[in-house]
């Protein structure tokens, strides 16, 4: 009996131990491959490699492929907008932010043979996340200088090479700006780097130190000569429309006063036509009628006294009653003819 229970006994021990080694690799074999669980998220997209080459472009979401080494993933976000300092590189110090200026990258030559000194921030996104991570190596640059460091100060200098320093200081910024941007982007598509610029600023412009405040003085009298040019426009908006109304006008009486003057003339024309038709049927009567009717209106204004024909020869035809003895009217004496 003894020696059966002690054959059972090492019969389980066997198969236990056995079975912890299947159950150990199968657990080896699950936790390596969830290694090939993950997640992109929103902005995001994961290229994945195959033995070393690019197999896909996986968008966001939950996704699995093959734990490493047979596959490797690279996630990147692609929505976002990165910048590169040109000319000049920021970092914080302190509680503020510290600008130190490269002299190599900034210093430029313009096409009238000025010196002048150039800073400008690129802010640019990935296009092509395939081409960004396998067609050109370091894509973005470092503060070595590579692709995109490179290729945005050749656009640059390119651009100010063919401008006069005048134009660049002053109105020719977004000149400076706009075509650096269209030539910087042939160059990185030229390159196949995968990115897209969104856009190109200036951060300052300005002459080499010898000479600034000389410059500063000629920006100075183009602005101000810019400022009167504009308030003389302004005064000359502002005079025009009223003077051109005024004219108009005047113009308007003048025509009015044509018109009514028109009328007029042709209704005393008129009305003249009209007595000489009367006249000419009744030339006593009409002549007398006008006669009355131009007497009635020249004496209708005037004091009148009438008197009789039978003192009218007398000394003293007429009382001097005057208007105070009557309240201000006149005193009429009627008699006969």
């Amino acid at each position: 009996m003894d020696e059966f229970l002690n054959h059972l006994r090492d019969q389980f021990r066997q198969n236990f131990r056995s079975s912890n080694i299947w159950i150990i690799l199968a657990l080896i074999v699950l936790g390596w491959m969830a290694t090939g669980i993950y997640r992109v998220e929103q902005g995001e997209l994961a290229v994945i490699r195959q033995f070393g080459k690019m197999s896909n472009v996986v968008s966001p979401g939950i996704h699995f492929h093959l734990p490493w080494p047979i596959e490797k993933r690279n996630v990147v976000k692609v929505d976002q907008i990165r910048k590169m300092e040109l000319g000049f590189r920021e970092s914080s110090r302190g509680s503020g932010r510290a600008v130190r200026a490269i002299p190599t990258e900034s210093l430029m030559i313009t096409g009238d043979e000025n010196l002048v000194n150039i800073m400008v921030v690129i802010q640019y996104r990935i296009s092509d996340l395939a081409q960004f991570l396998f067609q050109v190596w370091d894509p973005e640059g470092t503060p070595e200088g590579l692709t995109l460091r490179d290729s945005a100060e050749t656009a640059l200098r390119g651009v100010v090479g063919s401008m006069q320093i005048d134009d660049i200081l002053t109105t020719g910024r977004s000149v400076v700006q706009n075509s650096t941007k269209s030539h910087l982007q042939e160059l990185l598509d030229l390159y196949r780097t995968g990115i897209q610029v969104t856009e190109v600023k200036l951060q300052a412009v300005e002459p080499p130190e010898p000479v600034d405040a000389s410059f500063k003085d000629v920006v100075s009298a183009k602005e101000d000569r810019e400022r009167i040019i504009n308030e003389a426009q302004s005064y000359r908006e502002d005079i025009l429309p009223k003077a051109r109304g005024k004219a108009e006008e005047l113009i308007r009486e003048a025509e009015g006063y044509k018109e009514a003057k028109i009328r007029e003339s042709k209704g005393d024309s008129e009305r003249f036509r009209s007595m000489l038709t009367e006249y000419n049927k009744a030339k006593d009567i009409t002549r007398r009628r006008l006669y009355l009717e131009t007497m009635q209106e020249v004496l209708s204004g005037i004091e009148k006294t009438i008197i009789s024909g039978q003192v009218g020869g007398k000394s003293l035809p007429i009382l001097p009653l005057g208007e105070s003895s009557l309240g201000g009217k006149t005193t009429s004496q009627k008699g006969g003819n």
